[in-house]
C-alpha cells in the first residue's frame, strides 16, 4: 500500500507574453501553485493550482491556496493510502469548507501518482480517451480592436486557432459592441467568435449587450452578470438566441444541478479546479450532459501542468459542442514543462504518457520560483 509520505507546494510566478485585460484585472504576470506527493514506494505525483487575477477573480489566491495545503490538507493526509483517492479527498472535503483549487491540486497530484504506479495515463482511470486531439480557442485581450485583429490574423495563418473569445466588460456596453463587432467583421467566416464578461453588466446592460452581440455575428457569451443572479441568467438563456455560457456560477456539482435545473444556460464551461478537481470535474460534466446542456473545456490559465491534467479528462467526454480553451501555456513567456503541449493546426494535443502525462523542468521551475516553499512529511510509523 503506498502511502502519502512527502507533500512539497511551490509558487511559481511566469510573465505573460501581453497584458491580459479582463474586466477585473490586468495580468502580465501568472502565477501558479505546483505541489509534488512522494509515496512510500518512490512513486510521486504532481498536481496545479492556478487562479486568476489575485483575489480580484475569486476567493482563493495563489497564497492561500499554498496556506490551505500546507497548513489544513497536508498534515490531515500524510501517511493515507495514495491509491485510495475517494477515501482522501472526501476527507478533505471533511476537513477543508471551499478551498476547491487547493483541493484539486492534491487530488490532480493523486491521480498523477495513481496512474504512473499502474502505467496508464489518467484518461483512462476515467474510462478511457475518445480524442487525441481537440479544438482550442484562444482569447484576445489586449483591449485595442486592431491590435486583437492582428493577432487573430496571425493566429489564423500559422493554423494555431480558429476559435476567439474577447474579453469585455471594463467598457460602455456599446463600445464593447462596436468592439466585438469590428472583430467579427475583419475575420468573417474564417474564425468563431466568442466573449467573456467575467460578471461586468448588469441585466439592463446584458440586455442590451446580448442582442448587439447577437447581430454583431457573435455565437457565444460567457458569464455577463453576476454568478450570484441566477434568476437573470435564467431570463437572459430564454430571451436570447445566441448561446449563453456558465462559468463562475459553476463551482462543483452542486452548482451544475442548480444551473441546469433552473435554465441558467445553455453551455457549461468545464473548470477543472473551479470544480473541485478531476473527479468533480467528471461529476459537472455528467449533469451537463444529463440535461442536454453544450460542454466547453474551460482554463484558469493553467501552466503545462495543469493544462495536462484537464486535458486527461476532456479527451474522455464523446462531445464537446463548443470546444476548449485549454491555450494556458502559450500566454505564458516560458514553459516549464520538460515536454511542451503541442498545439497545431487549430488543436491542442492531449499529451501521451503515464499519469497526467507531463513532467517539470526543475531548473525552469526553481527560475521562476518564489522564494518559499513547503514539504510536509509523515510521521515515522504512521
Amino acid at each position: 500500500m503506498p502511502k502519502i509520505d512527502v507533500i512539497e507546494t511551490m509558487i511559481v510566478d511566469v510573465p505573460t507574453i501581453r497584458g491580459h485585460v479582463l474586466s477585473m484585472a490586468t495580468m502580465r504576470t501568472q502565477t501558479a501553485v505546483l505541489v509534488r506527493i512522494r509515496f512510500s514506494d518512490g512513486s510521486e505525483g504532481l498536481g496545479e493550482g492556478t487562479t486568476i487575477g489575485g483575489l480580484s477573480y475569486c476567493p482563493e489566491s495563489p497564497e492561500s491556496i499554498q496556506s490551505v495545503i500546507e497548513t489544513y490538507i497536508a498534515p490531515g493526509i500524510v501517511g493515507l493510502d495514495g491509491d485510495d483517492i475517494n477515501a482522501v479527498t472526501q476527507l478533505v472535503d471533511r476537513m477543508v469548507q471551499g478551498n476547491r483549487i487547493a483541493k484539486s491540486a492534491i487530488e490532480i497530484a493523486l491521480w498523477d501518482g495513481l496512474g504512473k504506479r499502474l502505467s496508464v495515463p489518467v484518461s483512462q482511470l476515467f474510462g478511457g480517451a475518445v480524442h487525441k486531439r481537440l479544438p482550442v480557442a484562444w482569447t484576445l485581450a489586449s483591449g485595442n480592436s486592431d491590435t486583437d485583429i492582428a493577432e487573430a490574423e496571425e493566429m489564423v495563418e500559422r493554423g494555431r486557432h480558429n476559435i476567439f473569445k474577447l474579453k469585455i466588460g471594463k467598457r460602455a456596453v456599446a463600445d464593447d459592441v462596436a468592439h466585438v463587432s469590428k472583430i467579427a467583421k475583419a475575420l468573417g467566416e474564417r474564425a468563431s467568435i466568442r466573449v467573456d464578461v467575467n460578471q461586468a453588466w448588469s441585466l439592463q446592460d446584458a440586455r442590451w449587450g446580448l442582442k448587439g452581440l447577437q447581430e454583431a455575428g457573435c455565437v457565444l457569451v460567457e458569464q455577463p452578470i453576476k454568478a450570484r443572479y441566477r434568476h437573470a441568467m435564467a431570463e437572459l438563456t430564454a430571451k436570447y438566441e445566441i448561446a449563453l455560457m456558465a462559468d463562475e456560477i459553476l463551482n462543483g456539482p452542486e452548482d451544475a444541478l442548480v444551473v441546469a435545473a433552473n435554465h441558467c444556460a445553455d453551455v457549461f464551461a468545464v473548470k477543472v479546479a473551479q470544480s473541485g478537481g478531476l473527479k468533480r470535474g467528471a461529476e459537472v460534466i455528467a449533469i451537463g450532459q444529463a440535461a442536454g446542456l453544450g460542454l466547453y473545456g474551460g482554463t484558469m490559465l493553467e501552466t503545462g501542468l495543469g493544462t495536462s491534467a484537464a486535458l486527461q479528462l476532456f479527451a474522455t467526454v464523446d462531445r464537446l459542442e463548443w470546444g476548449t480553451e485549454l491555450f494556458g501555456p502559450l500566454l505564458l513567456t516560458d514553459e516549464i514543462l520538460a515536454n511542451p503541449i503541442v498545439y497545431k493546426d487549430f488543436n491542442v494535443e492531449v499529451p501521451q504518457g503515464d499519469g497526467i502525462g507531463a513532467e517539470l523542468d526543475m531548473d525552469k521551475v526553481n527560475f521562476y520560483s518564489r522564494d518559499r516553499s513547503k514539504t510536509v512529511r509523515a510521521v515515522s510509523g504512521t
